[in-house]
């Protein structure tokens, strides 16, 4: 039972990276600036890693990885289209829908953490937290990029 219900919370952690996958390709389409593009291709990397954990973990629970975004991100992307449309690309308002969407993201994975430490292990609880830290680090960038601050490296 505790396996059927771990398995459904990371389904829940995949469609949201999903959806990351889908709004980036969306934000990616609305811009013609290389820098952006290539920014949100580097967080649909960041998605795809991490679905791909998540989806690992569902099988070795004996699960099946789901392939849905959520219903939220389906209304926000339709949203986003409309701003666009209305707006003309305008890239400020792409950057702060991002960031909408980076900071619904961080929240599922809190909640995750929080709500269910007592079905995840310390093995995937690893693994959450560090999913946690590279959305963050994109919703970072976005937040940065949108305050036109230079991005801040440290080598």
């Amino acid at each position: 039972m505790n396996n059927e219900k771990l398995v459904n919370v990371l389904n829940s952690l995949i469609k949201i990276n999903n959806d990351r996958i889908e709004g980036y390709l969306r934000a990616a389409s609305e811009t013609d600036t290389i820098e952006l593009i290539n920014m949100f291709e580097d967080f649909q990397k960041t998605s795809q890693l991490c679905k791909s954990e998540l989806s690992t973990e569902v099988i070795r629970l004996g699960g099946t990885p789901t392939y849905e975004t959520t219903t939220t991100g389906k209304i926000f992307r339709l949203w986003m289209d409309l701003k666009a449309a209305v707006t003309g690309n305008n890239i400020n308002l792409i950057l702060k829908s991002c960031e909408y969407g980076e900071k619904a993201a961080l929240e599922t994975y809190k909640n995750a953490l929080i709500q269910e430490h007592h079905l995840i292990t310390v093995k995937e609880q690893n693994m959450l937290n560090a999913h946690y830290s590279l959305i963050k680090s994109d919703l970072d960038k976005v937040t940065n990029r949108r305050n036109n601050k230079p991005e801040v490296r440290l080598n």
